[in-house]
C-alpha cells in the first residue's frame, strides 16, 4: 500500500519546469463539446502567460498563479470540440514547451467503487474472446488510478509509473482493467459512435466513508462514525486529484462493505453523489455539470440460499434512497443496473464476485442511454409496482405495475408482513404470498398464509433472491428484472412512490 510520503517524494522530484498535470498524457481522451475540456499544469514563474493550443484549432491563454501549497500552477479551458481528432495539444510559456499527442475528444467517464468494480476483465465469463474483441476499439482509451491513500487532499496523482498511463486497448491493459468499466465503455461506444475515455479508480473491500470527502461525511453527521482515522483517505488520494478534469459522468459499484450498516447508507450515498457533483463542477470551472449523470450497480446475489435474508436487501433499498427505482426526487439524474438476479455461486474468485459483468454493463448502458443521454423511447427499467390493493375479503393482493407486458418466471418471490397490529413491526413475521394469477401488467397474490393482518409487502427480499436470471418478474419486451421493493409505510393507501 502506497503512503502519502511516497507521493510527496515523487512530486518533489520534478524539475519544476512547465508541465501538464500528471494525467494529461499521450493517447488520452478529453471531454467533447458542448462541454469545454479543462487542462491544467505546473510552472515556477508566477504571473507568466501559458498558451495552450490544439493543433489546427487555435489557442487559449492562462496565467501562472500560486496554488494552496504555494506552488505555481495554471489552468485553462479549451474550445468546445466535437471533432474527435486525434490532435496534438501543446502548452508554451517562457519556461518552455510541452505537448501531448494522439489526444481524442469524447465522453470521459469515471468508474469508482470496491472489488466488483475493480474485478478485472481477464476474470469475466468468456474473457479470452472479450479481450480479443477489445482490440477493435481504438477510440476507447483507458487509465487506471493505482491504489494510494492520504489523510489530506492531494492535488496530483503520483507519476513515474505508480499508476497506469492512458493507453489504447491492448490485451495486456484490458486484462487487468475494471471489467464493468471497460464493458460499459465498449457498449456505450457502440451506441454513441465517438471516443470514450475511462478512468478506473477503485479499491476492493472499501466502504463508502473512505470515498467521501469530509463535507459529505458531515452531511450525515448524525450517523456514528465507525473508523474516523480512515474516513476520506481514498477521496483525498484517488478522487480529489481528478476534480479539475472535465468529465461527463460517473459509474459506481460499491456497497458490499457497508451492507451491515445499510440504514446509514441512504444518507451517505446521496451525500457523496451531491458532494462529488459540486466539487467536480467547481474545480472544472463549471464545465463538469453540477448534476452530472451518476450510474450505479444495485448489488448482485451472493450465497445460494432460499431463506437467508441478511443485510443485502436493505443495502439495495438504501442505494435507491429507499424509493426502489431511480431517478427519483432524492437521486436526480441517477441511473442503475439491477444485478440481484446475476449470482455466480461457483465463481473461482468468491461468490461475492460474480463473473457476469457483461450483463451488468449492458443494463448500465441501457439506463445511461435513457437517463444520461436522454434518448427518447428507451425502456431502461424493469417493471416496478405503481399500486397495491389489499383485497381482505378474498385474501389476495393485486399489484399493478408501472408498465407491461410483464413476464412471470415463477410464483415465488413475494412476501407479506403478517401482524396482530395495524403496522409492520420489527418482530412480525413475513410469510410467502405466491402469485395466484397474472396478466399484462398485474399480478394477484394469495395471502392465505397470513392468519392475522396483512400490513406490508416485499419482493425479492433475499441476499440471493434467485438463480441466474430466474427471479419472478421481468419486463417481457426488455428482459429487465423488476427491482426489489418493500412497502410497509401507509400500506393501506396502496401507493408505492418510486
Amino acid at each position: 500500500m502506497l503512503q502519502i510520503a511516497l507521493v510527496t517524494l515523487l512530486l518533489a522530484g520534478s524539475d519544476g519546469a512547465l508541465q501538464f498535470a500528471s494525467y494529461y498524457q499521450d493517447h488520452m481522451v478529453l471531454q467533447r463539446g458542448p462541454q469545454q475540456a479543462v487542462i491544467w499544469g505546473h510552472a515556477t514563474k508566477l504571473g507568466d502567460t501559458v498558451s495552450v493550443a490544439i493543433a489546427g484549432h487555435g489557442s487559449v491563454t492562462g496565467v501562472v498563479t500560486k496554488d494552496a501549497a504555494g506552488h505555481g500552477m495554471w489552468k485553462v479551458k479549451l474550445p468546445a470540440m466535437t471533432d474527435k481528432g486525434p490532435f496534438t495539444v501543446s502548452a508554451k510559456s517562457s519556461e518552455g514547451t510541452v505537448m501531448i499527442k494522439d489526444v481524442l475528444f469524447g465522453d470521459v467517464w469515471l468508474c469508482g467503487g470496491q472489488s466488483n468494480m475493480e474485478f478485472p476483465a481477464g476474470h469475466i465469463m468468456n474473457a479470452t474472446a472479450e479481450l480479443e474483441a477489445s482490440l477493435k476499439y481504438a477510440d476507447i482509451r483507458i487509465m487506471r488510478v493505482r491504489n494510494i491513500q492520504s489523510t489530506s487532499p492531494l492535488t496530483e496523482l503520483p507519476g513515474n509509473g505508480i499508476y497506469t498511463n492512458w493507453t489504447q486497448p491492448t490485451k495486456v491493459a484490458v486484462n487487468t482493467f475494471s471489467a464493468v468499466c471497460w464493458l460499459y465503455g465498449e457498449y456505450l461506444y457502440n451506441d454513441r459512435k465517438y471516443p470514450i475515455g475511462l478512468i478506473d479508480s477503485c479499491w476492493g473491500g472499501t466502504r463508502i466513508e473512505v470515498w467521501s470527502s469530509p463535507d459529505a461525511l458531515a452531511t450525515c453527521s448524525h450517523i456514528t462514525k465507525r473508523y474516523p482515522s480512515a474516513a476520506s483517505i481514498l477521496w483525498n488520494a484517488m478522487i480529489n486529484p481528478l476534480r479539475d478534469l472535465t468529465i461527463h459522468g460517473t459509474i459506481w459499484y460499491q456497497g458490499e462493505s457497508n451492507a451491515g450498516y445499510y440504514r446509514q447508507y441512504s444518507c451517505q450515498f446521496q451525500a457523496m453523489i451531491s458532494d462529488w457533483r459540486q466539487k467536480f463542477h467547481q474545480a472544472s470551472l463549471g464545465e463538469t455539470s453540477a448534476t452530472f449523470p451518476f450510474g450505479f450497480v444495485q448489488l448482485a446475489g451472493y450465497r445460494q440460499s432460499a431463506t437467508s435474508v441478511g443485510s443485502m436487501p436493505g443495502l439495495r433499498w438504501a442505494q435507491t434512497g429507499r424509493h426502489g427505482t431511480v431517478p427519483n426526487q432524492d437521486l436526480k439524474n441517477v441511473f442503475m443496473a439491477v444485478a440481484m438476479d446475476l449470482p455466480d455461486y461457483n465463481s473461482p474468485y468468491g461468490s461475492i464476485h460474480p463473473r457476469y459483468k457483461q450483463d451488468v454493463a449492458r443494463r448500465l448502458v441501457l439506463a445511461a442511454r435513457g437517463v444520461a443521454y436522454k434518448e427518447p423511447g428507451v425502456k431502461y427499467q424493469g417493471p416496478f409496482p405503481k399500486t397495491v390493493a389489499n383485497n381482505k375479503a378474498h385474501h389476495t393482493i393485486n399489484v399493478l405495475y408501472s408498465y407491461g407486458p410483464i413476464m412471470v418466471n415463477t410464483n415465488n418471490g413475494f412476501e407479506v408482513c403478517c401482524s396482530t397490529a395495524t403496522t409492520c413491526g420489527a418482530h412480525d413475521n413475513w410469510v410467502a404470498a405466491p402469485i395466484q394469477s397474472h396478466q399484462d401488467n398485474e399480478v394477484v397474490l394469495s395471502t392465505t398464509a397470513c392468519t392475522h393482518n396483512v400490513v406490508g409487502l416485499r419482493y425479492a427480499w433475499r441476499e440471493s433472491p434467485c438463480d441466474y436470471k430466474k427471479c419472478a418478474i421481468y419486463g417481457k419486451d426488455t428482459s429487465l428484472p423488476a427491482p426489489p421493493f418493500i412497502h410497509t409505510d401507509n400500506f393501506e393507501a396502496g401507493i408505492i412512490v418510486g
